[in-house]
């Protein structure tokens, strides 16, 4: 059996929250539960987001909370080469395709179909600029597009070890998906797939709020001939307005005055609460990590 190697792989928009720690625990207590190693990748490919300093408070944060790295972090902004290079393999095999198309363009062509964007959902991509529909017809390129396979070939199955049987056709919930976005950048889903692949990541424990991205990702590692990781996504952490607790939302950074009471905290929100006041820190996580065992060893 390949040993487990798991990640932590926050974007530096800001320092992390309680929503985010619970995520970071997450996928530490599966790694250290698998006698594993767990990995922290700062993905900082959407620069315009990122906030300067923030990488190193995050790293500063997980030290705080006992939760330390087993090989020395990467950066996605340092790895470009290694994204361009799986883009050339997809084009080489006609699988990625140049588009032209504004987020406008797409929005009126579903006007004309009489189409309307679901309320939670994405405005799937109609193929416009698909090569055998006429390509760029003369129009600038502004960004790359993976091709999705329609009918049976489209639908993606998956087994989360959480949530259970999984499903998804890619061609109605998204269509082709951006892998190089329009203002030069690498898109997060060419990106985490690299990644995972370069890193050989075993096992993607992440919120459940990702779920989604899941379908995507595995149709480009099966395209690009990379192994597919096994999945677990953690019960969202949410605010009092019962959305999704993020920065967009303003979610306050860690209160790390007193680390042990924010691990605590975050153990209490995965169903790990100490049994006991008195533990430790790391009495608290050896604890945790026993429970988690029991709850969701793969074996």
């Amino acid at each position: 059996m390949t040993p487990y190697r798991g990640r932590f792989a926050p974007s530096p928009t800001g320092p992390l929250h309680a929503g985010s720690l619970v995520a970071a625990l997450a996928s530490w207590l599966d790694a250290r539960a698998h006698g594993g190693r767990w990995l922290v990748r700062i993905e900082d490919v959407d620069t315009p987001r990122c906030v300067p300093g923030a990488d190193e408070l995050i790293l500063q944060q997980l030290a705080a909370c006992g939760l330390h790295p087993d090989e020395p972090p990467v950066w996605q902004s340092q790895r470009g080469a290694l994204y361009q290079a799986a883009l050339e393999r997809l084009i080489e095999a006609e699988q990625a395709y140049p588009c032209a198309c504004t987020r406008a363009d797409i929005a009126r062509s579903h006007e004309l179909a009489g189409r309307t964007k679901p309320r939670h959902g994405e405005l799937v991509y109609p193929g416009t600029c698909r090569p055998e529909r006429g390509g760029l017809r003369g129009r600038g390129a502004r960004a790359w597009r993976l091709k999705v396979p329609s009918g049976e070939a489209g639908r993606i199955e998956w087994l989360d070890r959480r949530l259970g049987p999984q499903a998804q056709a890619l061609d109605e919930a998204v269509g082709d998906f951006v892998i190089k976005r329009a203002d030069g950048l690498w898109a997060y889903q060419l990106a985490v797939v690299v990644d995972d692949a370069e890193q050989g990541i075993t096992d993607v424990v992440r919120g459940e709020d990702l779920a989604d991205n899941t379908p995507r990702q595995i149709h480009l590692q099966r395209v690009l001939g990379l192994p597919t990781p096994r999945h677990l996504h953690t019960p969202l952490v949410c605010g009092d307005n019962g959305e999704k607790l993020s920065k967009q939302n303003g979610a306050t950074a860690l209160d790390l005055s007193q680390p042990l009471r924010t691990v605590r905290q975050a153990l209490t929100r995965l169903g790990l609460a100490p049994t006991e006041a008195t533990l430790t820190l790391d009495e608290a996580l050896a604890q945790a990590i026993a429970a988690w065992r029991a709850r969701w060893s793969t074996g």
